[in-house]
């Protein structure tokens, strides 16, 4: 395995305070961000014409497919502490959209709450899952 793929992977070797820490972030940002993505996960199946907006030019319906895929997949793999770093790149990805791009014109109180979200996300994705994640027990295999 490549070095790069294995700092992907890799959980990080911290205190159990940091562990816990981890652990309470990422489950805690993983249920909020997943209620927010829930409704658009049954929008996204719903009988009714879908009304989302396409920031990207993909389409409304790609538009909100992406977004459903990072704020409910990436949120449960979050959560479980599994591909931990690659889940938080699509997380951090759709909260800058959402406050440079869907908020743009909005102001800063409205561009906050993505941002407060992007910071955690990028965070998460530097510093890795912790001991307490799925990502550690498959390292620990190898």
């Amino acid at each position: 395995m490549k070095k790069t793929t294995k700092h992907m992977f890799y959980s990080g070797d911290y205190p159990s305070n940091v562990n816990n820490a981890l652990l309470i972030l990422r489950v805690v940002i993983g249920i909020f961000m997943l209620t927010h993505g829930w409704g658009k996960l049954v929008t996204l199946f719903g009988s009714g014409p879908i009304q989302f907006p396409d920031p990207l030019g993909v389409g409304a319906t790609a538009s909100l497919a992406l977004t459903v895929f990072s704020e409910v997949v990436c949120s449960i793999l979050l959560i479980l502490g599994l591909a931990t770093r690659f889940a938080a790149i699509p997380l951090l990805i759709t909260m800058l959209v959402a406050a440079f791009v869907i908020h743009a014109n909005d102001g800063f109180a409205k561009q906050e709450f993505a941002l407060l979200y992007a910071v955690i996300y990028l965070s998460i994705a530097i510093i890795g899952a912790g001991k307490y994640s799925l990502d550690y027990l498959l390292s620990k295999n190898k």
